[in-house]
């Protein structure tokens, strides 16, 4: 899948109306998902996807390994995106299944193992909602 590809299918599941709010929302999902990850773990689930798409995820070198919970992700969505927490976490959850279509099962699995699903206060599992459900591809 090419960055065309990868957008416009973004921006169909999204429902947005322009591709600028579809990037914004890829962005603001993947960079910030960079800052939580390990550098070389960011590199790895960004291999996969397209080269315009890749760089959200590993541009912030100095930022990687951030400890935060879910509840800051999804501020930190929310205000690169420039929406509410609900749109934002629902956003990423979206982005999410769409990158887990394109990485390798391994790669994927990586990024799950970096995230605590049944911490109270972290509760990343949520990220998860759309992958866990099925996937979209499922309900397209």
């Amino acid at each position: 899948m090419d960055f065309d590809e990868f957008t416009g299918t973004a921006q169909h599941r999204l429902e947005l109306a322009t591709t600028g709010e579809t990037v914004r929302a890829i962005r603001a999902t993947l960079s910030t998902l960079g800052q939580r990850l390990p550098a070389g773990n960011a590199e790895d689930l960004a291999a996969s996807l397209p080269m315009e798409i890749d760089r959200f995820l590993t541009e912030a070198v100095a930022d990687h390994g951030q400890r935060f919970h879910w509840s800051t992700f999804v501020e930190r969505v929310a205000d690169v995106e420039r929406t509410d927490r609900s749109e934002a976490a629902y956003h990423a959850q979206v982005v999410l299944d769409l990158v887990h279509e394109q990485v390798p099962q391994s790669d994927f699995q990586q990024l799950r193992d970096q995230l605590p699903e049944d911490e109270a206060d972290e509760n990343w599992g949520k990220l998860f909602a759309v992958v866990d459900a099925g996937g979209w591809a499922d309900h397209d």
